[in-house]
């Protein structure tokens, strides 16, 4: 990790990111597929609960296993933490908006949801777009036309491998340092 991004306060990487953030939405250029007259309200962040330190040996299986990384809450926080200071934090937000959507029942608020994470996470110039190719984003966008739990899985799995091949050795790296 860069040591001049280490040195920074938790506050200013943060608010680097409220920036990118809001300047992404002043630079969106609305896509005729979805109406993008519907503002969405933001919701404040909710506290963190206390969350319960894993065992040592707990952690260290993190190191080969993003499953297993982000399905513990303590896991996911820290995983979250370092994508943060490595300015991809969009890519959890993602994944986990994705498992929330999936877990939709009532077909009005799965279209609500849908139309959210595409806005912020799909379409070309959202605030928080994440890193997948044309084909992925077109494929996409055509399942939304008949809305299911899968409609974004393949998106999903490919910012998945991304953190998984990516982000996860250098993350186990910086825990591995931390732990010491």
């Amino acid at each position: 990790m860069c040591k001049g991004l280490a040195a920074l306060p938790q506050t200013c990487l943060e608010r680097a990111k409220e920036i990118k953030t809001k300047l992404g939405t002043l630079l969106q250029k609305p896509e005729n597929a979805i109406d993008l007259i519907i503002p969405y309200p933001e919701k404040p962040e909710k506290k963190p609960e206390k969350l319960q330190k894993p065992s040592p040996e707990e952690a260290a299986e993190w190191r080969d296993s993003l499953d297993r990384m982000i399905n513990n809450n303590y896991g996911l926080a820290t995983f979250r933490s370092f994508l943060r200071s490595e300015f991809s934090e969009e890519n959890i937000e993602f994944w986990v908006a994705c498992e929330d959507f999936k877990k939709t029942k009532a077909p009005l608020k799965m279209a609500t949801k849908a139309k959210k994470i595409y806005q912020d996470f799909i379409q070309n110039g959202g605030p928080k777009e994440v890193n997948i190719d044309h084909f992925t984003k077109e494929l996409t966008l055509r399942n939304l036309v008949d809305l299911s739990p899968s409609s974004f899985d393949l998106a999903q799995r490919r910012i998945y491998t991304l953190m998984e091949k990516d982000s996860l050795g250098r993350s186990s790296s910086d825990l591995s340092s931390t732990r010491n």
